[in-house]
């Protein structure tokens, strides 16, 4: 019973500290995905613990432990409306961990925290898999392995030998974690789980485009998806309109897509014209079927569809991030614009005001041609004062005379919505084309990032001898907007004032070629993690086989050899390990005979009858400037070679004493 209660105490606290730290890296994914009461609270029961453990208080009172968790599901049961699914699940075993923190005192309890915070470190890949988040978890698991060397090597041990050795054991087991990744059979997915759908995905596209929908997302910095060229052939930044939903129907300064879509047949166009850009897309998840594409995609990817507007679809909603490969033109020629198909192109409100139809038909008097008053309707929005502005102020879809004729402020969305509007009233087919337009090239990853704040609107027209053909009013009105990005022309114009302060922190942060020399570090190694990691499914393992020569074999192949390869390696670690582990005897006998070859050399030979403590005596009187060190390397002697086990610390400090009496005397 003594026994038993001798190991029974409390917790010492410094394992308590690298346990603490540990749960502390836990906490992101938490704010990023849970009711933030939640990591508040578990915030709050560990401050609290610190509190109490010195005081000796803990939480005892089985009562109060049952109310606590009746509170729990009380308030799990009012956010959620239910403790079923993945999200209220992590957040009662959150709330749960913070009761146990509460009442934990002993070695026991201690183990069983360790053992529900790697639980949480589950929990939390679960919620979010995105680098930071992956770096955190790696982190608390860290500190958590810590923390249990801490603890069985007792509390008073020094701060630096547990990381040590929790970081030999991380690095001993790299080599196994990197072999299981490669070659262990998978399924077709990689290592992305959506088990509970994204909070605040990126969704700032939508099919529907009114006055106010661009320009709210000038202040975005999320993520809408990123591109690579893998052949090298990278269009300039004026030419990169990347093509994302196509909308027919309109109303003044408010447009809108077609709700059901039908995949476009493969004979419905000739074939492209110009140079083939190949494209690598990795899209962010945003819960609808949009992709993305340079204009003119010519083909769908796998899973999705080009439908009449020529932009592609996902056949499923993405709810994850996901990667494919698209191949784009410059133009690509369409048939012939049939009644059925021209009718609804040339449809306006009927309340049109009278003066913007006034405006319309003069393009369009005596017969003009349609590429003639496009090019009129370009000239009135350049020569009669019309800006772009992120905050052009409030417009309602009807305000289409508002904005031409006396404000003449707007963004990208109201210059397409009126120019296409203008164009049907001056009788040419016309449509309204949203997606983004250029994008930040990463020189590290030789990738282009497209954030929401590059999302963007345009023009297409019909003309009878070359079909759809891109017209963007708002390159007449702002031309360093397309020219120079959208960030280039903010800062251009002095527009970063109209952003927020954080906004405004970050550029004069990326001026800065150190941090923007990490920014773009991080984010390739991001992008990496993403497209290396992340996406390493079933076909990617293919192509990986393929590239080494080892394609075409069944999964019982590579489990087999997997299992052969680890074996083999624990063989040589077990080997390695006892190589390190054996007697230290020799080594002792080693480094003496060392010491006493140079004491030779200074005219004090050792005889071979003489012990080490009566030949340290008469070294001494021989050489008198070196008694010192000498007297210190025998005692060493001595302890080392006559002791039970002989201290590796002590070991070390004596083979540096003697290296640095033979150099230096």
């Amino acid at each position: 019973m003594k026994i038993l209660r001798k190991q029974d105490t409390r917790i010492p606290r410094r394992p308590l500290l690298w346990l603490a730290a540990a749960l502390l890296f836990t906490l992101p994914p938490m704010f990023g995905s849970l009711p933030s009461w939640v990591p508040l609270l578990f915030l709050i029961a560990l401050a609290a613990k610190f509190w109490m453990e010195p005081k000796g208080y803990r939480l005892r009172s089985l009562v109060w432990k049952l109310v606590l968790v009746a509170l729990i599901l009380s308030l799990l049961f009012f956010s959620y409306g239910s403790l079923r699914g993945i999200e209220p699940g992590v957040s009662l075993i959150v709330m749960l961990t913070s009761v146990k923190i509460l009442e934990a005192h002993t070695a026991r309890e201690f183990h069983i925290m360790i053992m529900v915070a790697w639980v949480l470190c589950l929990c939390g890949f679960f919620l979010s898999q995105n680098l930071a988040i992956a770096l955190c978890l790696l982190i608390a698991f860290t500190l958590l392995l810590v923390a249990l060397i801490q603890f069985h090597r007792g509390s008073s041990f020094a701060f630096w030998p547990p990381v040590r050795t929790a970081g030999k054991l991380l690095a001993q087991a790299g080599p196994l974690i990197i072999l299981l990744f490669l070659f262990f059979p998978r399924l077709s997915t990689g290592l992305r789980f959506q088990i509970a759908p994204q909070r605040g995905a990126s969704a700032g596209f939508s099919d529907r485009l009114s006055p106010g929908s661009v320009s709210s997302l000038a202040n975005s910095s999320e993520v809408a998806f990123r591109a690579e060229f893998p052949d090298g052939k990278i269009p300039p930044l004026r030419a990169m309109y990347w093509r994302g939903a196509v909308m027919w129907h309109g109303e003044g300064l408010e447009w809108e897509a077609p709700k059901a879509q039908v995949a476009l047949p493969s004979t419905s166009q000739g074939p492209p014209h110009g140079q083939a850009l190949r494209q690598w897309i990795t899209i962010e998840p945003h819960d609808a079927s949009w992709m993305f594409a340079l204009d003119w995609p010519a083909n769908p990817p796998a899973g999705a569809k080009l439908v009449p507007g020529n932009y592609l679809l996902s056949n499923q909603p993405i709810h994850k991030p996901r990667r494919y490969e698209v191949v784009s033109y410059p133009e690509i020629p369409s048939n012939r614009l049939h009644s059925r198909e021209r009718e609804p192109l040339l449809q306006v409100p009927a309340d049109t005001n009278p003066a913007v139809r006034a405006l319309a038909q003069s393009w369009s008097a005596e017969k003009a041609e349609p590429r003639a008053i496009v090019n009129k309707a370009l000239e009135f929005f350049r020569t009669q004062g019309f800006r772009y502005s992120l905050s052009p102020g409030e417009y309602r879809k009807n305000d289409l005379e508002e904005f031409l004729f006396h404000r003449r402020l707007g963004f990208c969305e109201h210059y397409a919505a009126s120019f296409a509007t203008l164009m049907r009233l001056a009788g040419i087919p016309a449509r309204v084309v949203t997606g983004y337009l250029g994008g930040e090239y990463n020189e590290i990853g030789h990738f282009f990032l497209v954030r929401q704040a590059d999302a963007h609107a345009w023009c297409e027209v019909w003309f009878p001898d070359s079909g759809w053909q891109r017209i963007d009013p708002t390159a007449v009105v702002a031309p360093d907007r397309v020219n120079l990005g959208f960030n280039s022309f903010l800062e251009r114009r002095g527009g970063a004032g109209q952003l927020d302060s954080q906004s405004v922190l970050a550029r004069n942060l990326a001026r800065w070629p150190i941090f923007g020399r990490a920014r773009l570090g991080w984010q390739t190694l991001s992008y990496a993690w993403d497209t290396r990691v992340l996406s390493f499914d079933g076909d990617e393992q293919e192509s990986f086989f393929a590239s080494i020569g080892i394609a075409g074999q069944g999964p019982i192949f590579f489990i087999i050899g997997t299992l052969a390869v680890t074996i083999a390696l624990l063989a040589l670690y077990a080997g390695w390990t006892h190589l390190r582990t054996r007697p230290r005897g020799d080594r002792v006998k080693i480094v003496y005979e060392s010491f006493c070859r140079k004491t030779a050399k200074l005219g004090a030979p050792r005889d071979p009858s003489e012990g080490p403590l009566d030949f340290s005596r008469r070294a001494t009187g021989l050489l008198p400037t070196e008694s010192d060190r000498i007297r210190r390397i025998a005692k060493a002697y001595i302890a080392l070679r006559y002791a039970p086990a002989p201290d590796p610390t002590m070991l070390e400090q004596f083979a540096k004493e003697v290296n640095f009496f033979v150099r230096t005397s």
